[in-house]
This record gives C-alpha cells, structure tokens and sequence, in this order.
C-alpha cells in the first residue's frame, strides 16, 4: 500500500499538484522521515525526486522501470532512515547510495524474471570496494574543503547545479541572469575547483 501512495505524490509532483513541499528543508524532510510523518514521502519525492532519477537513470533506461523505482527508494529511506548518520557522511551522498543499490537490485531482480541470470557485466557493483570508500571520503573531503574557500554566490551556484541538479534555465531565470551569463560562470567555476583539487572538479 505505501508503494501504492509513493507512485501517486510521485505523479502529482511530476504534475506539479504538490502542496507546501517548498517549504520544507533539509533538516525537516530528515525529522519527518524519523518521525515516519506521512508528509516526509511528498517532500522528499518534492526536493529530491531529481536527484534519484538522476542516479537510476543510467541503470534502469526504461521510463517505467525508473518510476517504479523511484517508488521502492522512497519506501526503502522510510524505513533504513534511522542508519543515516550525519557523522559518517552528508545526506546527499547517503540518499545517492541507498538509490544506487535499489536500482541495481531492481536490475538484478527484473533480469531474473526475465530469465536471464545475470545483468550486463558492465553494470556496477552495488557495494563499492574498500578502496573505493577510502577514495571517496578523501574526495568528499577535499571538495568540501574547497568548497569552503568559494564566495557564498558560487558555492551557491555548485550546489544549485550539481548537488539538486537544477536545469541551467531555472538557475538563469531564479538568479535574473542570462542562461549565457550562468554557464560562464560554472566553467570559470569548475576550472577554479579543478585547480583546487589538482585536476579534479565535479563534472
């Protein structure tokens, strides 16, 4: 049943039917979920609905398949919330995560009833290596750190862009800047993060 009311706020935020969730912040949606406030699905769907189609999407090319998926990670946060632990990591790096094993669950689970024994070899792991953890928390670090040292304006803009995943356009039209204007200023951005972490920047 709960799968059920994921797929209709799912629809209704993809229809723009959703009410209030504007809002609700970070740190509400979180409570929420703790809570298991019914409210905590629509808005989390609301704020980061984006972010989980843009993780499932290059597992699960079918539109259906992602829709239902999205369904399963909404249920799936409800009921892990409480393992989501700010000291060992951010919130959108855990929510990336908890998407990322759905959908290569869902992968593995639709490639079985479809009689095939495995997904292509291509596909990811669902848990990264050791090594890979170590990589990625020195990476999240350093970007962090270097995000710090950023203007508030163009930490602003990172986070507009690469973190909630917002088109160019709204950034553009919500900033009163030119869409020319604002990819300007992420190139000069990301040429800035690149030198900052030694050739590195978020893509």
């Amino acid at each position: 049943m709960r799968g059920i009311c994921c797929w209709l706020v799912y629809n209704n935020i993809a229809e723009g039917r959703a009410r209030g969730g504007d809002a609700v912040k970070q740190p509400e949606i979180i409570e929420l979920l703790r809570r298991h406030d019914e409210r905590a699905m629509e808005a989390l769907l609301l704020h980061y609905g984006p972010l989980m189609r843009y993780v499932i999407a290059p597992i699960l090319p079918d539109a259906h398949d992602q829709a239902d998926c999205v369904s399963e990670v909404t249920v799936r946060v409800w009921e892990k919330i409480d393992q989501f632990d700010p000291g060992r990591g951010s919130w959108n790096a855990w929510l990336t995560a908890v998407t990322r094993n759905t959908a290569l669950n869902y992968a593995r689970k639709n490639a079985h009833h479809s009689g095939l024994d495995e997904i292509p070899p291509d596909t990811p792991s669902p848990e990264p290596t050791p090594e890979e953890i170590v990589l990625q928390k020195e990476r999240q670090a350093a970007l962090h750190s270097a995000l710090e040292k950023l203007s508030p304006k163009d930490r602003t803009l990172f986070y507009r862009k690469y973190y909630y995943l917002q088109p160019t356009a709204q950034i553009a039209s919500e900033l009163g800047l030119t869409e020319r204007a604002v990819e300007g200023r992420l190139y000069r951005l990301k040429r800035r993060l690149r030198k900052m972490l030694g050739g590195e920047a978020h893509e």
